[in-house]
């Protein structure tokens, strides 16, 4: 049994001398091929033992054999791993897959979720960066065969895939207060996105945890963005370094307090300890490196097409459910114990 849950679509399409297509489309009764070339399909099918996924070729069988990725920004270097990671796991099951960026905008959103109505695409993994006024949710519910990964959509009743946020603010916050820090400031995204709300909340629970009410927990709301983080530095410094150590929401935004820091010779960790947030970017050869929780991006890449595929979007009850993958603190030399209580 082990042996033919292994075999792929790519292992039948070797065997057979044919592409990954041939074979998908040959599956799914939607390409006539000469007696040799079929004969060639079949035999490597019996011979590996492969067995389709019904779920997967219900979706795709009759339409586009094509599955469309919705991400915010192809140049993060997190949106990118992602992309890469859809991809490689499309490859497997012999889809193609289409890349869309929204430039974060609800305009553009809203429209490429109508390429499924359009039957363009079969299905989408979809990922959002910003809050939702109810738009997105209310076409998403209409639309149907999504998935929301990364960043949530209340309202939506479909599959959801995050990183487990709270966990990643717990192990931050248990890691600045094991060195003996107990003002620390959250810089994240808009308040009302749950990748903020959550990892705020393990951190303020960590901190709680460790000190009781002598910790004190604040935060800055913006974006997820370079820019902000610059923004947020400025911010710190002007307030005259408020607490003695950051825990900063995604790789850009430590990315761009860490430059203003710099420029204004502030050093990490001797005047401030900081700890990151996805640890895609290369935060290792950052002086000092910087210690981050790590989200299993590729994994989540893989697991959000495994869950579009092998859902059953036939049934009628409401497809809402929410996974959480973990996460993982690294451990570099950005955090110190505070220069001053």
């Amino acid at each position: 049994m082990s042996e033919r849950r292994t075999k792929s679509l790519k292992d039948v399409a070797k065997a057979a001398g044919v592409s990954v297509t041939t074979v998908s489309r040959f599956l799914n009764g939607k390409l006539d091929l000469p007696d040799s070339t079929r004969k060639r399909i079949e035999t490597a099918i019996a011979t590996l033992k492969y067995e389709p996924n019904p779920h997967a070729r219900r979706l795709s069988r009759g339409q586009s054999d094509t599955i469309g990725l919705v991400v915010p920004d192809i140049a993060n270097p997190f949106f990118a791993t992602l992309v890469a990671a859809v991809e490689e796991e499309a490859d497997t099951r012999g889809l193609a897959v289409s890349l869309y960026a929204t430039l974060n905008r609800t305009n553009r959103e809203i429209a490429y979720l109508g390429l499924i109505e359009r039957n363009h695409v079969d299905g989408l993994v979809f990922v959002t960066n910003h809050p939702d006024d109810g738009a997105l949710a209310e076409r998403i519910n209409r639309t149907g065969k999504v998935v929301v990964v990364d960043e949530d959509v209340p309202g939506a009743t479909v599959p959801k895939l995050f990183c487990d946020n709270e966990a990643g603010g717990h192990l931050a916050g248990t890691h600045l207060a094991q060195f003996g820090h107990r003002d620390v400031l959250y810089v994240g995204g808009a308040s009302e996105m749950i990748s903020t709300e959550r990892r705020f909340r393990g951190l303020e629970r960590a901190m709680r945890e460790a000190h009781g009410d002598a910790a004190t927990v604040n935060r800055y709301v913006g974006d997820y963005t370079t820019e902000y983080g610059r923004e947020a530095a400025k911010r710190f410094i002007d307030e005259g370094l408020p607490t003695s150590a950051i825990f900063a929401g995604s790789d850009e935004i430590a990315i761009g307090m860490i430059e203003v820091f710099r420029d204004n010779g502030i050093s990490i960790p001797d005047d401030v300890s900081m700890i990151g947030f996805d640890d895609v970017g290369p935060l290792h050869l950052f002086a000092p490196p910087l210690t981050a929780i790590r989200q299993p991006v590729r994994a989540l890449g893989q697991k959000a097409l495994s869950l579009l595929m092998e859902t059953d979007w036939q049934k009628d009850a409401p497809l809402a459910s929410e996974d959480l993958l973990p996460v993982e603190i690294v451990v570099r030399k950005s955090v110190a114990p505070p220069a001053r209580q």
